[in-house]
C-alpha cells in the first residue's frame, strides 16, 4: 500500500519501481481525496511520518521513496513481498 500524491516525484519514483517488482499494488493518492490531508494526519500518528510516500508492506511500515530503494538494492524487498 502506497499512501501518495500525484504531483509528488518521489511517489512517482517508489510506484515505478514497485510497478516492476509487485504490480498488484495499492496506491491511494491522498491529493485527490476529499479527505486526503485528514488521512495523512491519521499516518503521521500511525506511522510517525508525514511524508508521502508513505509505503506499508503487508500491514507493516516500511517508510518513504529512499526506505524502499534501499530495502530493493539490498533484496530486502523481495523477502517482504514474497
Amino acid at each position: 500500500m502506497v499512501f501518495s500524491k500525484s504531483y509528488c516525484p518521489y511517489c512517482k519514483r517508489a510506484k515505478d519501481l514497485l510497478s516492476k517488482v509487485f504490480p498488484n499494488y495499492t496506491a491511494i493518492e491522498l491529493d485527490q481525496l476529499p479527505d486526503g490531508s485528514e488521512i495523512q494526519a491519521a499516518l503521521l500518528e500511525l506511522s510517525g511520518q508525514r511524508t508521502v510516500p508513505n509505503i506499508y508492506i503487508k500491514g507493516k511500515h516500511l517508510g518513504g521513496c529512499d526506505d524502499l530503494l534501499k530495502a530493493h538494492s539490498s533484496g530486502k524487498l523481495e523477502q517482504l513481498l514474497a
